[in-house]
């Protein structure tokens, strides 16, 4: 476990964080000390504990918003996904029937070559 001095609104915390995370801890109190140096600038003196308050509201705000947008995005790229199994599974009914078809086409023309060598006959063999 790993310790970090970090300052937000003026005074000094001792934090603890897991080991390598201490410059994520010393970005996130920074992030919250300058939410907290522009809602002075905005408002006045308003009192230390008002400011504090105010600026982890506008963070739960922002992840409120961000959360929902993820959820938003995620619902979309599930759709999404249902479009494109749907146009895979129509492209291999088509690919499947497509195949059919020139199966088909083969064994008609395969048919025709026999009736015309038969019909023209003398063993002279067509295609």
């Amino acid at each position: 476990m790993s310790h970090v001095n970090v300052t937000i609104n003026g005074r000094q915390y001792r934090m603890a964080c897991e080991e390598g995370q201490e410059t994520r801890l010393l970005r996130l109190a920074e992030s919250l000390e300058s939410r907290i140096q522009s809602l002075r600038g905005k408002f006045g003196e308003i009192g230390d504990a008002r400011l504090t308050v105010m600026a982890a509201l506008t963070v739960c705000d922002e992840l409120l918003d961000a959360s929902n947008r993820i959820r938003g995005l995620e619902e979309e790229l599930d759709a999404l996904r249902d479009v494109r199994m749907v146009a895979a599974d129509r492209a291999r009914a088509t690919q499947l029937a497509v195949a059919n078809a020139l199966n088909a086409a083969a064994d008609r023309i395969e048919q025709t070559t026999q009736v015309l060598n038969r019909t023209i006959g003398g063993g002279v063999a067509i295609g």
